[in-house]
Parts: structure tokens; C-alpha cells; sequence
């Protein structure tokens, strides 16, 4: 009992400086986030070339997972492939300081570099995160790493606004520019944080038991409706580049006659819009993660059916307080998406191939996040209805396919021997 007292233990020591990493991590390209889309408009990006780049950058951050993936547990070297990933996605959020004030295709770029450094690095940080969660609790340990995630993916935000509080002089564009070095502070954190995690911790794969025999990864029914229910939850889940854009010209810049109920949303202010909407993906996520744990499908359920209509509220009710409970409900989806997705894959797939399902699950969310993203950034240049009709519905149909794939499994799980 001690003994298994003391592996529980290591396990959540893992799980927690790992989720230290992730947070200075997160206040990094999070930061980077709160004001991309109001920086590549800034620049000169129309509405559909960003939701065209967002949506490339999601695709490339989660096509390329399978290939990573792949990779991983062919080769099981972990490590590599995280720190690998994370020194690319933690170069790029600083250097869009250095693009000119014109230079939006290299600010994209730079993007979809960021990107590849999380296709790189996620298969093998998911899988190495699943072994510890094997001992704690799927639901639970995802959750709380999304927690601490999410308390990155606000500081960071409050970050810039700390650096535009006091950055008085300048051009708009100098101001960003200001904010993206900054953000090499919690960069440099986190490559240090990460190096010291690896050396305590060189052998994570050991806290989760060898199966007794090879099991070979085999795509069967209840992942792929999996597969295809989350597929269209990330269809319709508007991205936050697109949210931002929006905000940024409807309340500080194309509606001066709602200065008096706008007062609160300015420039100065946007990044602290995301760290709210980050401060809900975390509690939303510790909150449903334990739910998952207990409940299984009916968490999944639940946060759709919250964080479903959250575009009605931020693109068809012009007010503030609409405008706050939209991005809130856009923080549970996010919440859901980081934690009790990724919980749902532990289950479904077995240790020896998780890298490999990790990649197909991530590759299938990028490429409906890109086309969703692309074609709901062209419906808000003609027809907003239109895309707000569009997200909601996606992500409400992805439900009976939860609830479809659950079923499948638990009769799979009875049927074992």
C-alpha cells in the first residue's frame, strides 16, 4: 500500500510540473492569441484571409499530429519530440515583433510556425500526460492541467495589458509589437521548466503498466464516431481570431454611437477579454474533467449544450453583456475541448498505439477547424445569420454521436473478457 501510495504521488508530482510548464507555455502563445486577430487586421488581413490563416494554422497544428504521432510510438522517444515542439512554438509568438508594420504574410507565417510546434510536440506530450492520468484519473488529471493551462492563458493576457498600460507613447503597431517581445519572458520559463521536467522525470511511460500482450491500434466504431462527432464540434467552434476581429471593429472602432455602453471594450482592454474567456476554460475544465470521471459522456454532453450558442451572443446581440456571456460560453467549449476530449481518447485507445490515436484525433479536429474556420470567416463578410447558424448547429449534432460512441464502448468493455 505504501508503495502505491508513493507511485499515485509521483504520478500527480508529474502531472502537476507538467502543468507548470504548460502554463508559462500558455502565457505565451495565449498572450499572442488575445490580440492576433486584431493585429493581422491591423496589418492589412481582410476577415476571410485571417479566418483562411487561422484555420491553416490549426490545420497544420493538427494534420501533422498524425504524422507525429505515427512517429512517436514508433520511436517512443518522448522527450525529443516534446522539447523539439515546444522550442518551435515558443520562437515563434516573440519574432511577429520583429515583422513590419505591412508585413502581415510574414506575421502569418510566423503563425503557422507556431503551429508545427504544437503538431510536433502534442501526440507525445498527450501520451506521456495519459500514462500519469492512468494512475490519478483521466478526467481529473487532464482537467487539471488544463487548469493550470488556463491560469497561463490568462496571465499572459493581463501580460500585454500591463504592457500597453505603459507603453503611452508609439504607434498601435509599435504597442503589439511591444507586447510579442514581451512575451519572451515566460518563453525563456518555459524551456528552462521543461529541461528540469525531463531530468526528474526521464521515463514518464513507466507510470502506466506494459499490457500483458500487443494490442495493434485498430480503428473501431465508437472511436470513429468519436472521431467524427468532435470533428464537427471543431467545424463549428468559431476561432477566437475571428471573435476578436469582430469586437475590435464593432466596439472600438465602427460603432462610435455606443461609446457610452462601450466604454469598458477599447483597445487598451481586448487582451483582458481573453483572459476572462481563459479563466472560465479553466474552471470549466477542472469542473468537467471530475464530471467526466463520474459521468462519462453525459460531461461531454453538457459543455455542447453550454458552450454551443455562444456565437449567438458575441455576433448577434450588440451589448456588452452579451458580449461577456458569449465569450464566456466560448471558454467552457475551450475547456471541454483541452480536458475531457483528450480524457475520452485514454479510454479508447490502448497504450501501446495512444501517440498514434492521439494523432488521428487531433489531425481530424485541425481539419474541420480549418474548413469551418475558412468558411465561417467568408460568412462574416456576407452574411453573419448565416455563420452564427452554421457554428451553432455543427456543434449541437456532434452530441448523439458522443452519446452513440459511449454506448458502443460500454458494450465493448462488457463484452471483454
Amino acid at each position: 500500500m505504501t508503495s502505491k501510495k508513493r507511485c499515485l504521488s509521483t504520478a500527480m508530482a508529474f502531472i502537476l510540473l507538467f502543468g507548470i510548464v504548460s502554463l508559462f507555455s500558455d502565457m505565451t502563445h495565449e498572450g499572442a492569441s488575445s490580440i492576433r486577430g486584431a493585429y493581422l487586421s491591423l496589418l492589412g488581413a481582410s476577415a476571410a484571409t485571417i479566418g483562411f490563416v487561422s484555420g491553416l494554422g490549426e490545420l497544420v497544428g493538427y494534420s501533422m499530429r498524425y504524422v507525429f504521432g505515427k512517429l512517436t510510438d514508433k520511436t517512443k522517444q518522448y522527450w525529443p519530440m516534446v522539447i523539439l515542439g515546444y522550442g518551435l512554438d515558443i520562437l515563434a509568438v516573440p519574432a511577429l515583433a520583429l515583422v513590419g508594420e505591412h508585413g502581415w504574410m510574414w506575421a502569418c507565417g510566423l503563425l503557422v510556425i507556431q503551429r508545427m510546434g504544437k503538431a510536433i510536440k502534442k501526440p507525445a506530450k498527450d501520451t506521456i500526460m495519459s500514462f500519469a492520468a492512468s494512475q490519478e484519473g483521466a478526467g481529473k488529471s487532464f482537467g487539471l492541467q488544463e487548469l493550470l493551462d488556463q491560469i497561463g492563458a490568462f496571465l499572459g493576457p493581463v501580460l500585454l495589458y500591463v504592457v500597453m498600460l505603459f507603453q503611452t507613447e508609439g504607434t498601435t503597431f509599435k504597442v503589439y509589437a511591444s507586447c510579442f517581445a514581451a512575451l519572451a519572458i515566460p518563453g525563456a520559463i518555459t524551456m528552462i521548466l521543461l529541461l528540469i521536467t525531463k531530468r526528474k522525470f526521464p521515463n514518464p511511460e513507466q507510470f502506466e503498466p506494459e499490457p500483458k500482450e500487443y494490442v495493434p491500434f485498430r480503428m473501431k466504431k465508437e472511436f470513429l464516431l468519436y472521431i467524427v462527432g468532435i470533428s464537427l464540434f471543431a467545424f463549428g467552434f468559431i476561432d477566437y481570431s475571428i471573435v476578436i476581429m469582430h469586437v475590435s471593429r464593432t466596439f472600438t472602432e465602427l460603432s462610435p454611437h455606443l461609446a457610452q455602453t462601450t466604454s469598458l471594450i477599447t483597445t487598451g482592454t481586448l487582451p483582458l477579454l481573453y483572459a476572462g474567456a481563459m479563466l472560465v476554460d479553466a474552471v470549466a475544465a477542472l469542473l468537467f474533467g471530475f464530471l467526466y470521471d463520474r459521468r462519462g459522456v453525459a460531461a461531454l454532453v453538457l459543455s455542447t449544450l453550454i458552450s454551443a450558442p455562444f456565437s449567438v451572443f458575441i455576433f448577434s446581440v450588440h451589448s456588452v453583456p452579451a458580449l461577456l456571456l458569449g465569450i464566456a460560453l466560448w471558454g467552457v467549449g475551450m475547456g471541454a475541448q483541452e480536458s475531457i476530449l483528450k480524457a475520452a481518447v485514454t479510454g479508447m485507445v490502448p497504450k501501446t498505439s495512444r501517440a498514434t490515436g492521439y494523432g488521428i484525433f487531433e489531425c481530424s479536429f485541425g481539419v474541420f477547424w480549418f474548413f469551418g474556420s475558412w468558411l465561417l470567416g467568408a460568412l462574416y463578410d456576407v452574411n453573419l445569420s448565416a455563420m452564427v447558424a452554421v457554428s451553432v448547429l455543427t456543434q449541437l449534432t456532434a452530441i448523439p454521436l458522443y452519446l452513440r460512441s459511449a454506448r458502443l464502448h460500454k458494450i465493448a468493455r462488457q463484452n471483454m473478457p
